[in-house]
């Protein structure tokens, strides 16, 4: 089966195309011109120039019959709302169209737990629950909720199209690095001093890349499932991460007021001034939330694996040192 992947130069891009490549299929990858293609060298696909939201999608997907639609822009800063909207919602819907229109047999769309929401005092929620829109914090989390609503309205008008919801993938090929991913570099390149009491969903990237499968095998058309595993306080990561590294965790948390006055600062005054702000604001707010859900519809309906997260966490260390984004002693 020859596939079409977008976004297979990023983080759950490259892994999915990994395992694609790996389980027998041929694979078409989209890029942007100015796209970093090392996730891609030395690899077996047929990498195709374009942009989301180009006409001639179309063309560039012919004779493939399943499209992954990986890639969405992600920003914090909310000057990005406009990009945000134009990459994530737009392109979304040109994708779907394209797909559509060349005969594609099955969509996989990369939507996002972000989409979902989070629940009432910290508790977990599934692919039942929604927040309104206007509780998601920040353009980025509303623009994944509007892209999925692309994806949902498709499938009701007769599309076949399945929705998967990663939470926070941890593993090898975070070269930008995801935000998870930088907690794990500032970690390893001793910038933590303190933390902010939150929590996070974790899940190896590899399980991740291989729930993307298993949805083009076994996912329900309009379905969406939560590609997650380990509900972690951000305490027990760094403790974790200590007892991989043989670093201390940082041992004091700070209240969330102190880096939002930080992140109001930086993109509200000093960005005017012209210096590129370092702290956003959205992602401040976030971090005052649990972000807790529940994998256990993908894990009974899909097989989606769960790698223990210490395991991921050890890949994720390796990958980085060996690629000299940080040392370890």
């Amino acid at each position: 089966m020859r596939v079409f992947v977008t976004g297979g130069t990023g983080f759950v891009g490259a892994n999915l195309v990994r395992l694609l490549l790996a389980d027998g299929y041929a694979v078409r990858a989209l890029a942007r011109s100015t796209s970093r293609l090392d996730n891609l060298q030395g690899l077996d696909v047929e990498v195709v120039k374009g942009d989301l939201r180009d006409p001639n999608l179309t063309s560039l997907m012919q004779g493939c019959e399943a499209v992954f639609h990986v890639a969405a822009h992600y920003s914090l800063w909310q000057s990005d709302r406009e990009m945000l909207y134009q990459n994530n919602v737009l392109g979304t819907r040109n994708v779907l169209a394209a797909a559509r229109q060349a005969g594609v047999d099955r969509t996989v769309y990369t939507s996002s737990v972000a989409a979902i929401g989070v629940g009432a005092n910290g508790l977990p929620v599934d692919e039942t629950y929604q927040s309104p829109v206007e509780k998601l914090v920040g353009y980025y989390k509303q623009s994944k909720y509007w892209a999925e609503q692309e994806a949902v309205q498709a499938a009701k008008t007769g599309q076949d199209v399945v929705i998967v919801n990663p939470s926070s993938p941890i593993g090898a090929w975070d070269v930008k690095p995801t935000p998870t991913g930088d907690i794990i570099l500032r970690f390893l390149r001793r910038q933590m001093p303190a933390y902010v009491d939150t929590g996070l969903n974790l899940i190896d990237v590899q399980d991740v890349a291989r729930g993307h499968l298993l949805a083009l095998q076994k996912g329900k058309t309009g379905d969406r499932y939560i590609l997650g595993h380990q509900n972690l306080t951000l305490k027990s990561v760094l403790d974790q991460l200590a007892h991989i590294t043989g670093w201390p965790a940082p041992a004091r948390s700070i209240p969330a007021w102190i880096p939002l006055s930080v992140a109001w600062i930086d993109e509200k005054v000093l960005a005017k001034l012209g210096k590129p702000p370092a702290v956003p604001i959205d992602g401040v707010r976030m971090s005052m939330q649990y972000m807790y859900y529940d994998p256990s519809k993908a894990v009974r309906e899909l097989g989606l694996p769960q790698t223990p997260i210490k395991e991921s966490l050890r890949q994720a260390v390796n990958w980085f040192v060996e690629r000299g984004y940080a040392e370890l002693p």
